[in-house]
């Protein structure tokens, strides 16, 4: 462990390892698990800095403000969902199950974003619920009724399933156990890792097939 001495002596800036996109990756990994663990509002970028080991103004070279570097870390968990959606509309199938996999898939691969959804969008006065709202929910969650109905006409999904119902459905179940690992883990016994989250989608699944599809 580095003694104040050594802390105060640390080079800032480009860490000199590290080639540009990594040094963002690095950023936006440090940035989603504050804003999902301290919230937006109480997390500066100083801290943040600090954190990646990089000076504050490389973070404001590379992404402007702290606003914006909330909606760089939302757009790099989402936009590939957005577009893996919007792919299944030119597809002959979009049932529960691979709606979920995305989900699932989406949140094993960034577990902080459920939390960070939940503080920032989902909950009254979240900073990103308007842009979120506007940009965002129409090509997700706001996509999926349309898709469904597709399936239940095309007698992939039962007859007496509400798209709109189902779709809400589908992310409760997929994104939730993530907004409750901290207590999931310890109190439940939930493993989160791979095995875990392998165990989890296939639960999933066979709920979505007993109560969803045909």
């Amino acid at each position: 462990m580095m003694d104040n001495k050594q802390a105060s002596e640390r080079p800032r800036g480009r860490p000199v390892d590290l080639g540009q996109q990594d040094l963002k990756t690095q950023i936006l990994d440090v940035a989603e698990e504050l804003f999902a663990d301290r919230g937006y509002a109480a997390t500066s970028i100083r801290r943040i800095a600090d954190q990646a080991s990089v000076n504050p103004a490389l973070i404001h070279y590379y992404f402007g403000n702290k606003r914006a570097l909330l909606q760089s870390v939302m757009d790099r968990a989402l936009e590939p969902l957005v577009e893996a959606i919007a792919s299944m509309k030119s597809n002959s199938e979009a049932s529960p199950e691979h709606i979920a996999a995305l989900l699932t898939s989406m949140a094993a691969g960034h577990p902080n974003i459920p939390r960070l959804l939940m503080r920032e969008v989902f909950l009254p006065g979240g900073e990103m619920q308007q842009h979120f709202a506007d940009n965002m929910a129409p090509q997700l969650g706001g996509a999926l009724p349309a898709l469904l109905d597709r399936e239940k006409t095309a007698g992939r999904l039962r007859s007496d399933a509400d798209p709109a119902i189902s779709a809400m459905l589908i992310i409760a179940v997929c994104v939730f156990p993530f907004i409750a690992r901290t207590l999931a883990e310890p109190v439940l016994g939930i493993d989160f890792d791979a095995g875990g989250i392998d165990l989890l989608n296939r639960q999933i699944t066979q709920l979505l097939k007993r109560g969803m599809m045909l």
